[in-house]
């Protein structure tokens, strides 16, 4: 089966065990088998690749008797230097998935799995109150875990095969949808659409630099900003390098997005506990490259209270009442001096002129702090039908790569609301990937990065428009892409309009005289059952 197929058959099996669980309570169970499936994996690939490193030429000439061979390539085996110098978790005998999935029927395989886990944090210091350990609190039926447990056995990291790390991290992820789907509203706590974080991450290009997501959730933009320098490296024949930063508020948010890293063999400084970023950033000093971020918008209980006179509030204090305005002051005050950010917010903090967020939007427009704006579609979200866009900050838009391209007094409008013909669910669209491509490069192009393709950027009305400061300030600061892009052009059809208005009245009649006769119809059907109009 493709890809794509054993991950659905895999979700349909695994979700098909938890009865009565809810899915908010059922994700960190599962989650956490992938976890210990992939960990121990990885630690016995580590062994065959200690094992080949003795039987190199090398160790061999040094070392004539096999079976002293044999006896050492044991003993390297079971020393925990020969994994953490390769960054590989220590998996004690115990806790490893081939020995407890043993255990697959015994009535204490739930106690089994705590102390597995509680074990592997005990050898594993960065891994401290990462894991899933209320295995023995789960209310399932007798044998669920077991079976849970058989199920993600068919999954196999090969060291031999290139891709075989990425089934774990494209499992997860997509496990991580599915739940998000499951849990509908919730899910805004810890899942951003993938449509919509590739979208970001396409935008900004984050190739070298550090990368900082203030409320990163599961870390979907840390892995997705992964898979793009991945998938460029040949371009600039270099390797590119993303250092990772996040905080997240939710413990066992933060949880997911640390087993999420894990599988994906990314290291993150998330820092030192889980909190509000407004009242306990955990990064204060951070001058990041690159920020990406979907945070909790339109909230109201972010503490705002208590930092009137905070430092971060250059263009205005936010209002008590909403954190969108602190939060684009809060990003703008991490990033580094050629800087750049993206960030998911509800629509009206396009327009809002309320509890001075309107001064604070005019203050960073005429400091020319907003660099491009994006209108995106509805029903991108699974947990929100709330109209959201776009906003991409930065602190220098003279740093194109191509031409010497200066955009300093200009911001790009692009208006999406009629893409997103990939249709996810019956309530969900999405992106398609040459949606996303033709969104990324009209910015490309515009801004002329390094990724820009060969063509040269054009307005094209209905979907992008270069306005300038001055054509910003007429529109009052108001920074919704339909006000500047304009209507796109409709082809004309070249039928006369005095023609198609008498069909267009002609249709309206026969569907007014339609509607009557069913009206007629429903009142005598209400009259036979006593219910007369």
């Amino acid at each position: 089966m493709t890809d794509n197929e054993f991950k659905e058959h895999l979700w349909r099996a695994a979700n098909a065990l938890r009865g009565s669980v809810t899915a908010a309570e059922y994700k960190h169970p599962v989650l956490a088998l992938v976890f210990l499936k992939y960990v121990s994996d990885m630690f016995g690939a580590q062994a065959k690749v200690i094992e080949k490193r003795l039987s190199d030429p090398e160790h061999i000439m040094y070392v004539e008797d096999k079976e002293l061979l044999k006896e050492l390539a044991a003993s390297y085996a079971e020393d925990r230097d020969s994994y953490e110098q390769d960054n590989v978790f220590w998996i004690p005998q115990e806790a490893r998935f081939s020995n407890l999935v043993t255990y697959s029927t015994a009535d204490d395989l739930a106690q089994r799995l705590d102390k597995a886990m509680k074990s592997i944090e005990d050898e594993n210091p960065n891994l401290n109150g990462v894991l899933y350990r209320d295995f023995g609190r789960l209310e399932l039926p007798a044998g669920k875990l077991g079976e849970l447990m058989v199920i993600l056995a068919r999954l196999k990291f090969d060291p031999e095969q290139h891709n075989s790390r990425d089934v774990f991290g494209e499992v997860y992820e997509y496990f991580l949808g599915k739940f998000a789907a499951s849990e509908g509203q919730r899910a805004g706590e810890f899942y951003t659409t993938k449509s919509v974080v590739t979208l970001l991450v396409e935008i900004l290009a984050p190739y070298k630099g550090k990368v900082y997501d203030p409320a990163c959730g599961s870390g979907g933009m840390f892995v997705q900003s992964l898979r793009f320098m991945r998938a460029h490296e040949k371009d600039f024949n270099e390797d590119g390098d993303l250092p990772i930063y996040g905080q997240e508020m939710m413990a066992t948010t933060r949880r997911l997005c640390q087993m999420n890293l894990a599988v994906h063999g990314l290291r993150g400084d998330l820092g030192k506990t889980y909190g509000n970023t407004f009242t306990n950033d955990q990064h204060p000093s951070l001058r990041a490259d690159y920020i990406l971020a979907n945070p909790p918008f339109n909230i109201s209980n972010w503490g705002g209270e208590q930092l009137a006179d905070d430092p971060r509030w250059k263009w205005g204090v936010p209002p008590v009442n909403n954190a969108n305005y602190a939060w684009l002051q809060h990003m703008l005050s991490r990033l580094a001096g050629d800087g750049r950010a993206g960030i998911v917010l509800a629509n009206g903090s396009m327009t809002t002129n309320t509890s001075n967020e309107g001064v604070i939007r005019k203050a960073m427009v005429d400091d020319d702090l907003v660099e491009c704006m994006v209108a995106l579609p509805g029903q991108l979200f699974t947990n929100t039908q709330i109209p959201v866009c776009l906003w991409f900050l930065s602190k220098d838009k003279t740093a194109g790569k191509k031409g010497n391209i200066d955009r300093r007094n200009e911001v790009l409008f692009i208006d999406c609301r009629d893409m997103g013909k990939e249709q996810v669910s019956r309530v969900q669209i999405a992106f398609t990937d040459d949606e996303i491509h033709e969104i990324a490069q009209t910015y490309h192009r515009w801004r002329g990065t390094a990724f820009a393709d060969e063509k040269a950027y054009e307005d094209v009305k209905g979907f992008c428009q270069s306005a300038t400061l001055e054509d910003i300030a007429k529109h009052d600061y108001a920074l919704t892409p339909g006000r500047y892009v304009g209507a796109a052009e409709v082809e004309d059809d070249g039928e006369p309009f005095a023609e198609k208005m008498n069909d267009l009245t002609s249709l309206l009649a026969d569907q007014l005289n339609a509607g009557a006769v069913l009206e007629k119809e429903l009142k005598k059907k209400l009259m036979e059952v006593g219910y007369g109009l």
